[in-house]
């Protein structure tokens, strides 16, 4: 198993965001180094929305992962296998999550983590991925009511508190546990661990991309990681990025 003793994790009380700390200080940060905040005040999701801090029992991180020059296909779907990795942490706790594609964990019908990944090149050249993780760990039902979608937390789940630091110690030891495992064969070596805890499957979808919303029956998702919608006229989409709305 990944040793997590010797990962190099730096804790702040306060940051605007994991992400753009991380983004920013990228070429003085190591390999799989972990960014984590007590405090997160500026917090984003996908599409540039805002992750409302609850507390700081929840948690905030950035992985700093160097991995080649050239972007990779794979890399795109890092958030895919960290969604996958949080499942099977909320599983041995009691819990029964589902992922709503590409990547929200959901408990209940209601969002409790998002998953960011952004890219970082100097010229035409990678310089590294960095992967935020906000998990609502520790929250007040009515802080979550403050969200402004459907939300909740483990703990509300769950009817008890949740350690904070055995929680983020066991999902960083999963994440790298079968890391190159995955970056050597793709979004197929996670694919069947996706889709049994897909709750969007087999019914009709609204997917916004961008400015545009396309239609269909969510067939399935393919060997890379992209959703497969059926159109009401029988023809097949393969959607690679935007979301459920």
């Amino acid at each position: 198993m990944y040793n997590y003793l010797i990962m190099n994790i730096i804790s702040f009380e306060k940051l605007d965001s994991t992400n753009t700390y991380c983004k920013l200080n990228l070429d003085k940060l190591a390999d799989k180094t972990v960014v984590s905040t007590s405090l997160q005040i500026a917090g984003r999701g996908r599409f540039e929305r805002s992750w409302i801090d609850l507390g700081c029992e929840n948690i905030y991180m950035s992985i700093v992962l160097k991995l080649s020059e050239n972007f990779s296909e794979t890399y795109s779907n890092l958030t895919q296998y960290m969604s996958v990795i949080l499942c099977v942490q909320l599983e041995e706790i009691g819990l029964k999550p589902q992922i709503k594609w590409p990547n929200d964990v959901l408990l209940n019908d209601k969002k409790v983590c998002g998953i960011l990944a952004e890219a970082v090149f100097k010229g035409q050249k990678l310089n590294g991925i960095v992967l935020g993780i906000g998990v609502n760990l520790n929250a007040k039902i009515e802080q979550v009511s403050q969200i402004d979608r459907p939300a909740t937390s483990v703990n509300l789940e769950l009817g008890r508190e949740v350690d904070k630091a055995e929680f983020m110690q066991k999902l960083l030891d999963k994440f790298f546990l079968d890391y190159d495992e995955f970056l050597g064969n793709g979004f197929i070596s996670i694919k069947d661990d996706y889709v049994k805890r897909a709750s969007f499957l087999n019914q009709d979808l609204n997917i916004g991309i961008f400015n545009k919303v396309q239609s269909g029956f969510a067939n399935g998702v393919d060997d890379k990681g992209a959703l497969v919608l059926v159109d009401s006229e029988g023809k097949e989409h393969i959607i690679n990025m935007g979301e459920i709305i």
